[in-house]
């Protein structure tokens, strides 16, 4: 398998890991994203959408960051991410951090621009989801 959605979907998250979650040059004008848990569940679809549904995350949190811990591609569009996320809830002021938040991203890379982007702030959720178990995730390719 080629490993260029792979590269691809790593420098999205080497931005985000910087902080900068502002270009979403990446996303195709047509993205569906899907939060399927979390703090701020939903779907949007478009630009508009996609910076709608990720300002919910931003607002809900201070200091928030997510990191990758992992990229496997999946088949000839798909790349999970393994991550985890940081940050204080700004009303709760709960701390991320010490919840162990393990994340799941499912990056659907089609002729160089992401189609549709899922996440899931319950990573075992995610894995039943895609019936993968974490060691499948964490196989081979």
């Amino acid at each position: 398998m080629s490993q260029e959605n792979v590269e691809f979907v790593r420098s999205i998250y080497a931005a985000w890991e910087r902080g900068d979650y502002r270009s979403i040059d990446w996303a195709d004008p047509k993205i569906e994203y899907v939060i399927v848990d979390g703090p701020a569940p939903g779907s949007w679809i478009g630009h508009a959408g996609l910076a709608e549904g990720w300002a919910g995350v931003m607002t809900a949190f201070e200091e928030f960051s997510t990191q990758a811990d992992e990229f496997r591609e999946l088949d000839h569009e798909r790349v999970l991410v393994i991550g985890h996320h940081s940050g204080r809830g700004r009303s709760s002021g709960m701390d991320l951090g010490r919840m162990q938040t393990q994340t799941l991203g499912l990056f659907h890379v089609r002729d160089g621009k992401v189609t549709r982007f899922v996440t899931y702030w319950d990573r075992e959720r995610g894995f039943a989801d895609l019936d993968l178990s974490e060691q499948d995730a964490h196989a081979d390719s």
